[in-house]
């Protein structure tokens, strides 16, 4: 991919390719068309910038880029929104406080989860990841290479084991 740059066919070729898709997957994952087409770009961007050594990689490259650029942008909104009610709380005095207790309970609670997550096998944890995340049923067969019609069983069952290793540990938690 040395002469991977903007105006070269190949480029042309990927982008015209890849980017529906691109998206695609990116309006599910963040709910916002316009910074989908913001977020592809950047993605785009980065493939320009960096592309993969093995040119038969490039799809799953633009997953993980894609991914990767969803998950960072969403960190910046929790980060933002969580300033946001720091400065709404300094300024509104009268606005309850969480004890630290319920602030252990909540953090301990999503350490549990993902603790049970990673007990999961892998494509069970993969399709529960997909399907929080916003894909669709079609989208999630595709990347966990299932048949469409497979896939609600198979998130059923995966919540189902989820449920039943939650109320197997101590302190259960109730999902």
């Amino acid at each position: 991919m040395d002469n991977f740059i903007p105006e070269s066919d190949a480029f042309r070729t990927v982008f015209l390719e890849y980017y529906p898709g691109v998206r695609r997957k990116l309006i599910a994952m963040v709910k916002d068309e316009a910074t989908a087409e913001d977020l592809a770009q950047e993605v785009f961007l980065r493939l320009y910038r960096n592309p993969p050594d093995d040119p038969r990689v490039v799809g799953a490259w633009l997953h993980r880029v894609l991914t990767r650029i969803a998950y960072d942008h969403t960190d910046t909104l929790v980060r933002q929104r969580k300033l946001q009610e720091k400065q709404e709380q300094y300024f509104d005095r009268e606005k309850t406080w969480e004890s630290g207790e319920d602030a252990l309970v909540r953090s301990e609670e999503r350490e549990q989860i993902a603790d049970l997550l990673e007990e999961l096998p892998e494509r069970d944890r993969q399709a529960l990841m997909l399907r929080y995340s916003g894909y669709s049923y079609a989208e999630i067969a595709e990347e966990i290479r299932v048949s469409p019609p497979r896939v609600g069983s198979l998130l059923s069952r995966a919540a189902d084991k989820l449920r039943r290793r939650a109320a197997g540990k101590p302190n259960g938690l109730e999902l």
